[in-house]
């Protein structure tokens, strides 16, 4: 059981368990006041899905997950939150999720998997939750640019080293970076991760920011603190 300050999840069955990359997608991604729809592809244990719950009166929260046990505890961690009434699991695959795309959504959050290098293990299920293969980046893109609302804003978490393939993919599926923030977890150490927010509407200048997570070992800087102070118990 890992507790939030408003919701807790179980992990025990979802081979990626909850870690900072998506505790600070949820908390990070840009929510307009309109936002009425939400989608999260790759919901895992279903905690962006949640996060953006808490943060939204979005009248409607779907989230794919093609991993049967995955999908399972998401379901069960939706039905036990406060926004039960909200929130919708799919067990789909992203393809066959946008074969017959029903709703667009005005915001679509993915944390999608990563290390496309030769990094497999023996566990297919983590596997499948960690590598791009999975999940292609472009899939990914082009399912976003199928499903966003006119206004609506999409927003991922990828290793800093994928943004520039990212970006220059999202441009040519017309997605225009709104907001960009790269995650350092000390001040010394390199940057790791790219938060990346778009729109259909392309922007000279939009704001590029440095986060960083910690100063020395859990000595938080003042802005993970601000991000997630909603949401971790100790915060």
């Amino acid at each position: 059981m890992f507790q939030f300050k408003q919701f807790s999840l179980e992990q025990d069955r979802c081979a990626m368990k909850i870690g900072t990359d998506g505790v600070l997608l949820g908390a990070w991604t840009p929510i307009k006041k309109n936002t009425l729809s939400i989608l999260d592809i790759g919901t895992g244990t279903g905690i962006i899905a949640l996060m953006l719950a808490q943060r939204s009166s979005a009248e409607q929260i779907d989230a794919l997950e093609i991993d049967e046990e995955a999908y399972e505890q998401a379901t069960d961690n939706f039905e036990n939150s406060p926004w039960n009434d909200r929130l919708f699991c799919f067990h789909a695959g992203l393809d066959e999720f946008i074969e017959e795309p029903e709703d667009e959504y005005d915001l679509i959050v993915s944390n999608p998997p990563f290390y496309s290098e030769d990094y497999k293990s023996s566990n297919d299920q983590r596997d499948l939750s960690r590598f791009q293969d999975a999940m292609p980046f472009e899939d990914l893109i082009e399912a976003a640019a199928l499903l966003l609302s006119e206004k609506g804003i999409f927003s991922v978490i990828i290793p800093f080293k994928e943004e520039s393939t990212f970006l220059a993919l999202a441009k040519d599926y017309e997605l225009f970076p709104i907001k960009i923030s790269r995650l350092k977890g000390t001040p010394i150490s390199e940057i790791k991760r790219s938060l990346l927010a778009f729109s259909r509407n392309e922007v000279t200048e939009f704001p590029i920011d440095e986060l960083i997570i910690e100063t020395a070992r859990h000595i938080y800087t003042p802005e993970y603190i601000f991000l997630t102070k909603d949401f971790y118990l100790k915060m």
